[in-house]
């Protein structure tokens, strides 16, 4: 303001005398080329440092002001200083030269209006006030006063506290000390009234609030003081002191703050980076150590920390450029730790090349004159033999040979194991083993482990014998070792050992009491498996299927309840709050809110989605509440969404792995053939059809047809043969030319019986679609014959008599329909359908090849329709032939031992001929030739 009416001033006083002082104007002209050249003449050592010694013309120049050109006394102003301040800087000189031209003597007045430095001007400018008319010298003495002003604001006089407010202080201090808290309290309030952003005063507040027990008031002044001087770390450690049980994300908030302002501090940074590791945050842990050791490069516990949480967190290349840069920035400062971690890295990260250069090269840099350690020795003996140099190897690893080591070997236990390990990990059995025995006899030893490695040292060399028993020894300590076990399994196995094999994958007899958190061994899947086949292996179907049934059955059933139709997961109202609770500020009455939450980012994303289906379900909610009303219905909540919903329990699965590869598939099939051997159809029934429903996406297209076959023999043999009809109808559309897949198909339907309704639509379909396919018109013929419907039959076995007119069964079944229709009623040409069968009949008998059958064949058509005469000699002649015996069809994947056991003979018929040739002969009247008939062909 008071700059304000001091340039309006200046401005009226300008403008009255503008006219009348045209003299001075032009004064002001000469004065200001003077200010120039003074300028000029300032900084011209300035300029001649930036110039080069050969350019003597334009330093004689400089050295005359006369004849300084504009250009060159503004370069040489702006020369070494920011152009920002030089323009202001000549701005205020300019206007004082003006008001000094115009004002005359009265120049310590103007100059106080224009806010100039009083006390300055009567220091060094007193003896030019009366100096006459010339002011040339005085303006330029003048100017160079006015630049030597110090730019900005002066420091101290903003926040400058009045002695009365610094009373007031210090008397509520007093009060505070001497416990008289509401007294300080009260002066305090008055302090904040009159000095708001005063900190001092709101720390105070927070002191004399945390002695009365008020902590939330006490942190709320804390948080104040603490903005309002923000560089003061102190402050913000006393905030973080009181929010210990607080927001995590204020936490952070605070400490982000007092890093900043104290960036040394190790503890601010220890307690930052184990919020962070809490939340599993590992990168932001290792930059927060990182930017500490910005500050504080030698602390070697930071150092390590950081390159530990880089490699947690994957990030192995920042690790080695942290601990190589430390290395090379300060070489004085390295202890061994930081070698053997750089190391360490390199070898696990296989830069063994890195790790054994860092060994022998970089220990003698950092520590010279010192021997190399023995650990690094190992190491760097590891790194050999990786390298393949397993002679140099073997020299430093010819330390432990020494009589010193080797009384304190016990010392060295890990050394000598790690070496040992390396040795067997690149297959130097031989070596391994050496070191390993070393380690044999210390009790001090993990003698399971050890054991565990000997003997697969001595299963990689062929050493079988050895191997097994240091397989137990290892089994004694390792006793829920799974891997050696069935490696052990294996090895008894190949020598014959079936019984103890069996034995060391049994559940032991006293199993104890086991925990929930930890499961036995012998409910391992791979024991179960690894038993399972050698029951299988070795012939012994009962203990396999009474073994492996109830798991298998259990792990389809649990697998076909996880394969419903999932509905859409509707996450209740106590889920969605759990999950915003991130975001949820709970403590909303506090001075300062709305912290970002400490929590990874993905945790933050569901918390957003969270609150954002909260508002969405609450929106809907008073929609459908405006909508009742307005349609005059009594609105009443439905919150049963809000309540959790009871979700079944599944159980695991005991072989989680049943569906997932082909050696399992396999189980499975082999499980339901071991069913069927034992006669256990409906067992073997059940577990197709769970396998079928819970793996039709997983198994292949073999497997699930061995599996529909499967199911079609266990229909057919068990009681309830309606699954075995979907199997059959499937296998039939797949294959509907297949003569074995319709034998399979009606050999299952004629247990369901001819009024099953899937079947009937079923051959409608199939003879639609498929007019030249035979066997679908012949199984409509047998359901005719079987209920009697002799025409509708014959109708049927001649059109597909007109497809394969040389077919033994169809010229079969025709001629019998014909001859069965002859023997009606309702027939009128009776001798012609005879003749038009027996026609058939010889027909088939000409395709057979007067075969034994063909012929009975003949003398029971003839029998029927009473030509008795040449029905006997037709059945003498049968009794005249032989058959031998001829496998009875098997339908695809048929089991073997399915079939019954039939005796010799069961294909002649010579037994059948010859009661038949009986009946005959008694009734005639002939009882003894009947008898002696059946003497001679009906006893046993």
């Amino acid at each position: 303001m008071e700059k304000d009416i001091v340039d309006g001033e200046t401005a009226n006083f300008v403008e009255q005398h503008t006219m009348d002082n045209a003299v001075n104007v032009e004064f002001y002209r000469k004065f200001e080329r003077l200010e120039y050249e003074a300028l000029a003449d300032k900084k011209r050592k300035a300029v001649a440092a930036c110039q080069s010694e050969g350019e003597s013309s334009k330093k004689a120049r400089l050295d005359d002001p006369s004849l300084a050109s504009m250009e060159e006394m503004m370069e040489a102003m702006n020369c070494g200083f920011r152009r920002r301040k030089s323009r202001k800087i000549f701005r205020i000189s300019k206007r004082a030269i003006w008001l000094f031209i115009h004002a005359g003597a009265d120049l310590k007045t103007l100059f106080l209006q224009n806010s100039l430095n009083a006390s300055s001007w009567k220091t060094r400018n007193t003896s030019y006030v009366d100096s006459g008319g010339d002011y040339s010298e005085v303006i330029i003495k003048l100017t160079c006063v006015c630049k030597m002003k110090k730019k900005g604001r002066r420091k101290g006089t903003r926040n400058k506290v009045s002695p009365e407010i610094l009373r007031m202080l210090g008397e509520a201090t007093l009060n505070y000390a001497r416990g008289s808290y509401e007294e300080a309290i009260s002066i305090l309030n008055e302090v904040v009234m009159v000095a708001p952003n005063l900190p001092d005063s709101y720390h105070t507040l927070g002191l004399v609030h945390d002695a009365l027990g008020n902590k939330k008031r006490a942190t709320d002044f804390y948080m104040i003081a603490a903005h309002l001087n923000p560089k003061d770390s102190s402050l913000w450690q006393l905030l973080i002191a009181s929010l210990e049980q607080g927001d995590p994300g204020l936490v952070e908030y605070c400490l982000s703050k007092a890093i900043k302002a104290d960036p040394s501090d190790r503890i601010l940074i220890t307690h930052q980076a184990t919020l962070f590791i809490n939340i599993g945050d590992y990168m932001r842990a290792a930059e927060a150590y990182e930017n500490f050791l910005r500050f504080c490069p030698h602390d070697k516990e930071a150092l390590t920390e950081c390159a530990k949480l880089y490699l947690k967190c994957g990030q192995i290349e920042h690790s080695i450029r942290v601990l190589e840069n430390y290395l090379k920035d300060h070489p004085s400062g390295v202890n061994l730790s930081i070698i053997e971690l750089l190391a360490s890295i390199f070898m696990e990260n296989n830069a063994h090349d890195r790790a054994l250069e860092l060994i022998e090269d970089g220990y003698p840099l950092y520590f010279p004159g010192e021997e190399l350690p023995l650990n690094l020795k190992v190491e760097a003996g590891i790194c050999y033999i990786h390298l393949g140099d397993t002679r140099k190897a073997e020299v430093l690893f010819s330390v432990f040979q020494s009589k010193d080591l080797r009384e304190n070997l016990n010392k060295h236990i890990g050394l000598i194991a790690k070496f040992a390990d390396a040795y067997m990990d690149l297959k130097h059995f031989r070596t391994a083993l050496k070191n390993y025995h070393m380690l044999e006899t210390d009790a001090a030893v993990n003698n399971g482990f050890l054991y565990l490695k000997i003997a697969q040292c001595y299963l990689s060399l062929n050493e079988k014998a050895q191997a097994i028993t240091y397989f137990y020894k290892a089994l004694q300590t390792l006793k829920n070792n799974i891997d050696a076990r069935l490696t052990l399994a294996s090895l008894l196995l190949e020598d014959d050992e079936e019984h103890e094999a069996i034995s060391l994958l049994s559940p032991p007899k006293d199993t104890g009491i086991t925990s929930e958190n930890h499961k036995p061994w012998w409910l391992d899947e791979r024991i179960k498996m690894k038993i399972y086949f050698i029951y299988k292996a070795k012939g012994m179907p009962e203990d396999f299927v009474d073994s492996i049934y109830p798991l298998v059955r259990e792990s389809l059933h649990i697998e076909s309840l996880q394969q419903k139709v999932k509905v859409k997961k509707r996450l209740s109202k106590a889920e969605i709050l759990e999950r915003a609770k991130v975001l949820d500020d709970r403590q909303t009455d506090n001075v300062f809110s709305g912290f970002r939450p400490l929590a990874p980012k993905h945790a933050r994303m569901k918390a957003k989605r969270a609150k954002k289906l909260l508002m969405k379900r609450a929106t809907q909610k008073e929609e459908k509440k405006a909508n009742a009303i307005a349609a005059g219905f009594d609105w009443q909540s439905d919150d049963s969404d809000d309540e959790p919903r009871e979700q079944e329990v599944i159980k695991e699965s005991p072989l989680p792995n049943l569906l997932k590869d082909e050696e399992h598939h396999c189980l499975i099939i082999d499980l339901c053939k071991a069913l069927a051997s034992l006669r256990r159809f409906e067992d073997a029934s059940e577990i197709i059809n769970l396998a079928l429903k819970s793996a039709y996406n997983v198994l292949s297209t073999e497997k699930m047809e061995e599996l529909r076959s499967l199911g079609a023999q266990m229909a057919y043999h068990s009681k309830d043969s309606k699954h075995g009809f979907d199997y059959v109808r499937y296998i039939v559309i797949q294959h509907p030319y297949s003569f074995a897949a319709w034998n399979m198909y009606y050999k299952v339907t004629a247990r369901l019986g001819k009024s099953y309704p899937k079947h009937s639509k079923f051959m409608r379909i199939m003879r639609a679609k498929f007019k030249d396919c035979v066997p679908p018109i012949i199984i409509a013929g047998h359901q005719f014959t079987g209920g009697s419907f002799h025409q509708d039959a014959a109708r049927d076995y001649l059109e597909a008599y007109k497809l394969l007119p040389e077919s033994p069964l169809i010229n079969l079944c025709a001629g019998s329909s014909l001859i069965n229709l002859a023997l009606g009623f309702r027939l009128q040409n009776k001798h012609q359908c005879v003749a038009q069968g027996l026609a058939f009949l010889h027909n088939n008998l000409r395709i057979c090849e007067n075969s034994q059958e063909a012929v009975y064949n003949m003398a029971r058509a003839f029998h029927q329709v009473g030509l008795v005469s040449l029905a006997a000699s037709y059945y003498e002649k049968v009794l005249q032939m032989g058959e031998k015996d001829y496998p009875i069809p098997r339908l695809p994947n048929e089991l073997t031992d399915l079939t019954e056991n039939k005796k010799s003979g069961y294909c002649d018929l010579k037994r059948e001929a010859a009661f038949n040739l009986h009946l005959i002969y008694k009734k005639s009247g002939a009882t003894d030739l009947a008898r002696q008939v059946l003497k001679e062909h009906c006893t046993f």
